[in-house]
């Protein structure tokens, strides 16, 4: 008799162990669609206005506009830019659409820019354009533009474009 007392009460046990976790798991989901933001924003680079694009151009001593449609399912918050060269043929983990590059080298005076951005709040949908200076004597070659978009909630979303900088 003891020894099925002992069987039922470790069934009982293995029973409790397996069914606890799986009667909580509604709750925790239930939790998360609580109205909750959880979903990452876009980088919309698809569009024929958005620019620069995957191997685009731009040129030492001019200006270009970068543009991008940004959107999120709630609100948006800021994005950055930020060029920096890639004379060294380093990754971003694969968040960079690689172009043809050219040869190793040792920068000299490169093109960086860091820029931050905020987004109006209350918005869902955002048209970037903003305006780019690249000085003149910058050295030309391979660059990445590395794009951070990040909701109100925080979520954020990497795109990173290979590009090049030609001289004047």
């Amino acid at each position: 008799m003891q020894q099925k007392t002992t069987i039922s009460v470790l069934l009982q046990r293995i029973a409790l162990t397996l069914l606890v976790p799986v009667m909580l798991v509604p709750g925790f989901v239930s939790c998360s669609k609580s109205g909750q933001d959880d979903v990452y924003p876009v980088i919309d680079m698809s569009s024929a206005e958005a620019f620069p694009g995957y191997c685009d151009t731009i040129r030492a001593g001019e200006t270009f506009v970068f543009r991008a449609l940004l959107t999120d399912n709630a609100e948006l918050g800021s994005y950055s830019l930020d060029i920096h060269n890639n004379f060294d043929h380093h990754s971003h983990s694969g968040s960079v659409e690689e172009c043809p590059l050219g040869p190793v080298k040792v920068p000299v005076n490169p093109l960086v820019l860091i820029r931050e951005f905020t987004i109006p709040a209350g918005l869902k949908t955002f048209e970037a354009t903003d305006t780019i200076p690249v000085p003149q004597g910058v050295d030309p070659g391979d660059y990445h533009l590395v794009i951070r978009l990040t909701d109100r909630e925080g979520w954020q979303t990497v795109k990173g474009i290979a590009i090049k900088v030609t001289g004047r």
